[in-house]
């Protein structure tokens, strides 16, 4: 039983073919399109290309200068020290020519450990500094 709202559709779905179906002669002519062996191919000789260019921060051990790409204010970025894989490596060659009381000072040296650098305002991570 069918409503009031329920449309009943008779008519046939459109025909399907394996061939693809190309434009007239007239329209590839008119729209700016050259004909090549029976195929149309449109040529774009006004458009432009676009390409994205991507810019790297250059970070350095210390805080800097920069325009935060997040809220877009000049900052001086924060650093904070980051304790990495190469820093336990010092510290486990330091221990092996040093003894035990040398292991502790790669974890105090900046020189051992990487700079991240992030927007005091929106606390962002801007980049990072590896020795």
């Amino acid at each position: 039983m069918e409503s009031k709202n329920e449309k009943q559709f008779t008519a046939d779905p459109p025909p399907y073919s394996d061939s693809p179906v190309l434009p007239d002669q007239t329209t590839a002519e008119n729209s700016g399109a050259e004909k090549f062996d029976g195929a149309t191919t449109a040529v774009h000789s006004n458009a432009p290309i676009v390409v994205p260019v991507l810019v790297e921060n250059k970070m350095g051990p210390k805080p800097a200068v920069i325009v935060c790409p997040s809220c877009r204010e000049q900052i001086v970025t924060r650093v904070e020290r980051k304790v990495t894989t190469k820093t336990h490596l010092f510290a486990g060659l330091l221990c092996f020519l040093g003894g035990l009381c040398c292991v502790w000072i790669p974890y105090f040296v900046g020189s051992c450990q990487n700079a991240d650098h992030y927007c005091p305002n929106c606390n962002t991570f801007i980049g990072s500094y590896e020795h």
